[in-house]
């Protein structure tokens, strides 16, 4: 079994726990199609993650505002729709410009087609997104600190937020678990403060959102649709939310062979 092939059976662990709340290992494995001992060695690395809450002879699924949060979790759902967002986004960038990229996963699916978009400025608190851009040549990257998040992969906190305050960049591009017509929403605090100190540092504000955060919300709102000036979504989103965003900012609609919606900016000046 390749690493690939792993993940891809510890994502068919993690979705049908989490959506039947509890499972047991024999289940698990008729599922996978893989031995009981494979199955608990999965369950194992899962808890490890945080993704999922180990018992004997099975596992448990977490609170949705555990999982979620999870960098693990969230680097293994949505890929090919992520993808396709990003490839849509990276047509906005240019080079010579500021950018911020927060610590999403579709921001560090971003972060891969941009490192040869020269001379370019990357400021982030994500290690991971660090990590891609580090000693990449006519890249000038900008670290921003904070209390070191285990479960974001990235830094956040106070300090985190002077950091940001302290800057102006040409473009903010973020992510957020839940959207609706009208509103941006996360369901931690430490996340939405420095979401949207990272708003206010730029001159264009994008947001990136596949269909599965759409339609939702969360505890805490972190910005309304209409401050950001382009909305990327990936095509599954059902069109009357596209209509109703497209009212308030231009949305670019991300086809899975790496196109946009014709109708990109349809109702922009409507806002």
């Amino acid at each position: 079994m390749t690493t690939t092939g792993a993940e891809s059976r510890r994502q068919t662990i993690a979705e049908h726990v989490l959506k039947e709340g509890t499972a047991t290992g024999a289940e698990l494995a008729e599922l996978t199609g893989v031995s009981l001992m494979t199955v608990h060695r999965d369950l194992d690395e899962l808890s490890r993650r945080g993704v999922l809450r180990r018992f004997r002879g099975g596992a448990s699924a977490l609170p949705s505002t555990v999982f979620e949060s999870n960098l693990d979790y969230r680097l293994g759902v949505n890929v090919a729709e992520k993808d396709a967002i990003a490839r849509a986004a990276a047509e906005l960038v240019e080079p010579g410009m500021s950018v911020l990229l927060d610590d999403s996963t579709s921001a560090l699916a971003l972060a891969a087609l941009l490192v040869d978009v020269t001379p370019l400025t990357v400021v982030t608190n994500a290690r991971r997104v660090l990590d891609v851009f580090a000693g990449r040549e006519g890249i000038r990257l900008l670290a921003l600190g904070g209390e070191y998040s285990h479960t974001h992969d990235s830094f956040l906190g106070v300090a985190c937020v002077e950091a940001v305050e302290a800057l102006s960049v040409d473009m903010v591009i973020v992510s957020t678990s839940a959207m609706d017509a009208r509103m941006t929403y996360h369901q931690e605090q430490d996340v939405v403060l420095v979401k949207r100190a990272m708003l206010a540092s730029g001159t264009r504000k994008v947001l990136l959102m596949d269909h599965t955060k759409l339609a939702r919300t969360a505890l805490h709102r972190v910005a309304p649709v209409a401050d950001f000036d382009q909305v990327v979504v990936d095509a599954a989103v059902d069109g009357e939310l596209v209509r109703s965003l497209r009212r308030q900012t231009e949305v670019r609609v991300a086809a899975a062979d790496g196109g946009t919606d014709p109708e990109d900016g349809a109702g922009a000046g409507d806002r």
